[in-house]
């Protein structure tokens, strides 16, 4: 008789458990015909056929510049070549999305309503919530469950683009950058600003220049706040930004820079806060000089200490929000910041140990270029280390569940992506869940234990069987017979049929191969293909 899905779990967790090995290296590193683009003055991309030379196996290199391999995305690869390809992402940046998928991005609030009037709207509510205190707490739970929405909308942008995009690579460097500047989604009204952080700090130059990332994230609300900056004036300093600026975004620890260099960058970074009220700043502020208003950015030059500062023996004279932009110039452009950087690209695109040959040949890249991250990526993707690394790499929980889904359901239209967030959610690695802001850990060893085996092995499950409300409205009652019996049939993955899949598996390990040849029926089999250990690498 055959087994059931049950049975085979302990084998099945013990053969996972067991491919959690180390990834191949090498110190050298290619070059190629350089092209000049007219797109951004410094940036040198290659334009070649080096992955072609290279002999680079398609399915793996696409496994690791995607979200996940399906046949959509390879077909795609396939009608331009690998090199070509890799050109294509690397420089254009805006996405193409299913026209069903754009209209849904489309219908939210965040996509509909102006950041400035959503703040404000939101801080209204709270403002009569307040007032409410004591006697009445239905304002207070209303806003809540509004902030909390407005996130779930942000979270459900960014896995329907990861999902469907045809510019994976910029939908990856969309959430490299956002872990690299995480911003916890559990303090005060920060649920409401991150999708407008994602959108209008981080994705624009996700895949552009690195200062101009860096200026973008440190003028935004949701960073001043979520850090403390709007309380930080002068006589009355806060360093929290000032640190983590220098510690987690730019240099990094142990790279020469000291405490005293700290508390200056907190003098220069006095005054740069943030104004949510929908009332205009008063004249007698808005007329003094240096005044500056970016938005819900305010540069009070009241809270501002103009005097003299000395970071990295560099002098920054008082100039009020002129310094800032110094201060951005001098950091990114530290030698330390191209190699922190560099080594945090390649963590996550190569190895949890990448050598110091790959790390000092992307950073000499990154101070070449001024900070162009699509050269960067192109100098760490044509080399030997990255080629010998395919295959290897641990999926994290959102690559895992991502890759699964893009496999299952590639060429079908999701509507409702609660159960995909869910699953997420189960596995550790909520959208802006980290609640410090150093971010989720890229390394193997934080996403490999036997605990988030089992449960992606339950994600596993869900998928194989086939989940409806992926294909339900949210707010969907249940109660329309057609629509429930149109979404369970959308939802049953055709994996086991699926000559795209099928060749897939032909790749996997004899012990993989063979687990799937007892499953007793196509689900069973979904099930074992999804809980492969050769799905949980990139």
């Amino acid at each position: 008789m055959t087994k059931s899905i049950s049975s085979f779990l302990p084998a099945l967790s013990l053969v996972l458990l067991a491919s959690l090995a180390g990834c191949a290296s090498s110190n050298k590193d290619t070059s190629g015909d350089t092209l000049q683009s007219a797109l951004v003055p410094g940036r040198s991309v290659q334009l070649g056929n080096q992955l072609q030379q290279a002999q680079v196996d398609p399915n793996l290199f696409l496994n690791r510049l995607t979200w996940g391999e399906n046949a959509s995305s390879m077909a795609a690869m396939q009608s331009l070549g690998m090199d070509k390809y890799l050109y294509q992402q690397l420089l254009v940046k805006r996405a193409q999305l299913p026209e069903a998928i754009q209209k849904q991005i489309d219908a939210m609030t965040i996509s509909q309503k102006p950041f400035a009037t959503l703040m404000q709207e939101l801080d209204q509510q709270r403002r009569d919530a307040a007032e409410m205190k004591g006697t009445d707490d239905t304002l207070r739970k209303a806003y809540q469950q509004e902030l909390t929405r407005v996130a779930r909308e942000a979270a459900s942008r960014s896995v329907l683009r990861a999902t469907y995009s045809s510019n994976q690579l910029l939908e990856q460097m969309d959430w490299f950058w956002m872990n690299h500047f995480n911003i916890s989604n559990r303090k005060d009204n920060l649920r409401a600003m991150l999708g407008d952080f994602e959108e209008n700090a981080i994705r624009p130059q996700a895949l552009g220049n690195f200062r101009s990332l860096l200026r973008a994230t440190l003028f935004h609300p949701a960073m001043l706040r979520y850090l403390d900056n709007e309380h930080n004036a002068v006589n009355k300093i806060n360093e929290n930004y000032a640190r983590e600026l220098m510690e987690l975004h730019t240099m990094g620890v142990g790279s020469g820079y000291t405490q005293t260099d700290v508390q200056e960058l907190a003098r220069v970074l006095t005054g740069v806060g943030i104004n949510l009220r929908p009332t205009q700043t008063p004249a007698k502020v808005e007329q003094q000089p240096n005044f500056v208003r970016l938005g819900m950015m305010e540069f009070n030059p009241r809270r501002h200490d103009f005097g003299d500062k000395t970071i990295l023996g560099v002098t920054i004279k008082g100039r009020g929000i002129a310094e800032v932009e110094q201060v951005l110039d001098l950091l990114s452009r530290q030698p330390a910041t191209a190699k922190f950087i560099s080594r945090k690209l390649a963590m996550y695109f190569v190895s949890d140990e990448p050598s110091q040959a790959l790390v000092d040949n992307m950073a000499a890249t990154f101070l070449r270029s001024d900070g162009d991250i699509p050269s960067v990526l192109q100098t760490m993707f044509y080399a030997p280390e990255f080629t010998a690394s395919l295959g290897k790499k641990f999926k994290d929980p959102v690559h895992y569940v991502i890759a699964s889904v893009r496999l299952a359901y590639d060429g079908s239209h999701i509507v409702n992506t609660g159960p995909i967030l869910n699953w997420i959610n189960t596995l550790g690695q909520q959208a802006n869940g980290h609640q410090t802001p150093d971010g989720y850990p890229l390394y193997e060893m934080a996403w490999s234990s036997a605990a988030q085996m089992t449960a992606r092995f339950d994600v596993a499950r869900a998928i194989a069987r086939g989940t409806p409300n992926l294909f339900k409205p949210e707010d969907d009652d249940g109660k329309n017979e057609a629509l429930n019996a149109q979404a369970r049939e959308l939802a049953r993955p055709a994996l086991a049929q699926n000559a795209y899949v099928k060749t897939m598996s032909k790749r996997f390990s004899p012990s993989s191969q063979e687990a799937l040849t007892q499953s007793a029926s196509p689900q069973e089999w979904n099930a074992f293909f999804l809980a492969t250990p050769e799905m949980m690498r990139r």
